[in-house]
């Protein structure tokens, strides 16, 4: 549970080298028009600046708070690390090279406030100059049923009640950690809730985990398996699903 004197969100972001980008991200998050929030930055033994970039920030806002790390742990152990840290209600996510438009909190809260226990959002996909490169719909309702075709909520759009779920963390698994959460989240029952409209921006990243293809579908295997707590056979059934409908987008 949240503690009386805490922010109502905490916003996790896991660093390692992103100097490149920090400055634009954590902006948007000061540009939020909800200001009760708290920012956790995970430095996850980044070689690069971001580590003094971050301390810089956090110097000048309070609610900025800095975890740094000794040694690389990788996005599930990073992000979890800032989940156990967290003081706030409600958990959302954003990476250190991706943004947030400036009503997505207030957006989030409206929905939140009528007992949604999961919320995401469509959002924009950009380049490195910030053109964009199309837009991720979500879908109005997402049961577990239908989690199982595939990762339909981007993590920088999501937020879960606490109050709900209890502090609930990311599988440690190399990749897809997010979607594993999600199915956690999901299994136990309820549907998560998506805004049509688009309230991030993700940047795209041509050498990130997600845009090779074999191994998303790998992380996709065994997040099924694992967080879905499928049997072999179901999980084949599912995961032929999500092949297909991966398949469908491209033709």
């Amino acid at each position: 549970m949240s503690q009386p004197d805490a922010p109502l969100f905490s916003i996790i972001t896991p660093v390692f080298n992103a100097s490149a980008t920090l400055d634009e991200t954590l902006a948007s998050v000061r540009a939020q028009t909800r200001t009760d929030w708290e920012h956790l930055l995970i430095d996850d033994a980044s070689s690069d600046n971001s580590r003094a970039l971050l301390e810089a920030a956090a110097a000048r806002d309070p609610r900025l708070r800095v975890i740094a790390l000794s040694r690389r742990s990788g996005a599930a152990r990073a992000r979890n690390a800032g989940i156990r840290a967290a003081r706030g209600r409600y958990i959302a996510f954003l990476d250190a090279d991706d943004l947030w438009h400036p009503d997505k909190l207030a957006r989030q809260k409206t929905v939140l406030e009528t007992g949604a226990g999961l919320v995401f959002s469509s959002y924009r996909r950009i380049d490195a100059s910030g053109r964009e490169l199309g837009q991720v719909r979500a879908p109005a309702l997402l049961d577990f049923d239908h989690a199982l075709r595939g990762n339909a909520i981007g993590c920088l759009t999501a937020v879960y009640d606490t109050a709900i779920y209890g502090k609930t963390y990311m599988p440690d698994i190399p990749r897809r950690q997010d979607y594993g959460l999600w199915l956690d989240l999901l299994r136990r029952g309820g549907a998560a809730v998506g805004i049509e409209d688009s309230l991030a921006d993700y940047r795209v990243r041509p050498n990130s985990l997600s845009s090779n293809k074999v191994r998303a579908a790998l992380g996709t295997w065994q997040v099924l398996r694992d967080s879905g707590e499928l049997g072999r056979i179901s999980a084949a059934w599912h995961f032929g699903q999500y092949v297909a409908h991966a398949l469908r987008k491209r033709l």
